[in-house]
């Protein structure tokens, strides 16, 4: 999706509008400088005085919640949360929150089910306590991939526990639709806006009666791409899977390269599917796009697969590394020459394991969808620019 910022819209005035917060330097090249420019020139400065603010951490990513508050130029908000002995998630909200506009940020990550209770609780919490506004700020929103009824499990299968490979998945009929459910409880809990980073499945905006801003990380792979991948204008950008088409074809027609995709082709009933690629790969930079890696078993076994079809470097670039599971593991022993993930979920310990992995920093994307939100403005300027 790449819409224009709707601030570009409004009527032009004699004098060149500044945004509130901007510093008196940019106030003077304003003058001089074209929207377009301005915004650039200025983004930077756009931070200072944001009253009635509170942005408060939960336990999945403090060190997110830092960066962000950080360029927001602002404190995070005091809250503590612990463990009853039977285990039970306690929250104290410690601060007024009444008329304040407040956003809890947690990522659906690590320990998934007691942190989105967590995040549950802390909406409720805020929103009793009369704030303005609560907004859920979820960078890797959890039970994503349990969007639909599928009869087709086979991805799953290898996806997750490995036990569950020998069962026939004859009821999936009855399988619930657990993103609808979280959509749900997120807006009993009491949130009243959602932002997050990469859907897995763009219907889930769907699933809620309260807006949601859905990210994109793609301004921020295309920039990764370009300054450290030396020879991409002689990449070719792969997908996977087939439905991750249309992530791929979108960067290589902003990078003006080819694309290709690979598929799981089964050529009779109960035979283990083969990988077939789709596009011409030979002596060039192959780069794998995704929206998420969990046990990265598809991906090592398609960076295989392009090496064998004579690609000269594999790469492979995602926006959520969940990583569980022997994931580094297959990493390490892939022929990858890095696997690229955002800080969506913590990388910290998933980097000390394994060097290939490196991370891309979209903090910055978040505060600058916070700080908009906060001023009532357009966040479509982020999904094809990557702020300064």
């Amino acid at each position: 999706m790449k819409t224009s910022d709707t601030m570009d819209t409004k009527p032009e005035n004699t004098e060149k509008p500044v945004m509130p917060g901007a510093s008196q330097s940019c106030r003077a090249k304003s003058v001089l400088l074209g929207k377009s420019q301005e915004r650039q020139s200025c983004l930077s400065n756009l931070t200072g005085r944001m009253p009635n603010i509170k942005v408060f951490s939960g336990s999945s990513h403090p060190d997110l919640t830092q960066r962000i508050v950080d360029r927001l130029g602002i404190d995070i908000g005091k809250v503590v949360t612990k463990k009853f002995s039977n285990l039970e998630t306690c929250v104290e909200i410690g601060e007024s929150v009444r008329g304040e506009d407040v956003y809890i940020i947690q990522s659906g990550s690590g320990e998934v089910n007691d942190n989105l209770m967590e995040l549950l609780i802390m909406i409720n919490a805020c929103k009793i306590a009369s704030a303005s506004r609560v907004t859920a700020v979820i960078p890797c929103f959890p039970y994503a991939r349990q969007d639909k009824k599928d009869k087709n499990m086979e991805s799953d299968k290898e996806k997750h526990i490995e036990k569950w490979k020998s069962i026939e998945w004859k009821f999936r009929s009855r399988a619930p639709i657990s993103a609808k459910l979280v959509a749900n409880m997120l807006s009993v809990a009491g949130a009243d806006h959602i932002i997050t980073m990469d859907l897995h499945a763009s219907q889930i905006q769907g699933f809620f009666d309260i807006p949601v801003d859905n990210l994109y990380a793609e301004p921020a792979v295309l920039k990764w791409i370009k300054e450290n991948i030396a020879e991409w204008r002689n990449s070719i950008i792969v997908s996977p899977d087939a439905g991750g088409a249309k992530r791929v074809t979108s960067i290589a027609d902003r990078l003006n390269v080819e694309f290709a995709l690979i598929h799981k082709e089964r050529k009779k009933a109960n035979e283990v599917a083969s990988m077939v690629l789709v596009g011409d790969v030979k002596d060039r930079v192959a780069i794998l796009v995704d929206d998420m890696a969990d046990t990265c078993g598809t991906i090592c076994h398609a960076a295989e697969k392009l090496m064998e079809a004579g690609a000269t470097k594999v790469y492979a670039i995602l926006t959520h590394g969940i990583f569980s599971g022997p994931a580094i593991s297959r990493i390490n022993n892939a022929c990858f020459e890095a696997v690229v993930v955002t800080n969506t979920i913590p990388q910290d310990e998933h980097m000390k394991q394994c060097s290939k992995v490196q991370c891309i920093d979209v903090s910055m994307m978040f505060a600058e969808a916070v700080r908009r939100t906060h001023n009532g403005e357009s966040v479509s300027y982020l999904f094809s620019n990557v702020p300064y």
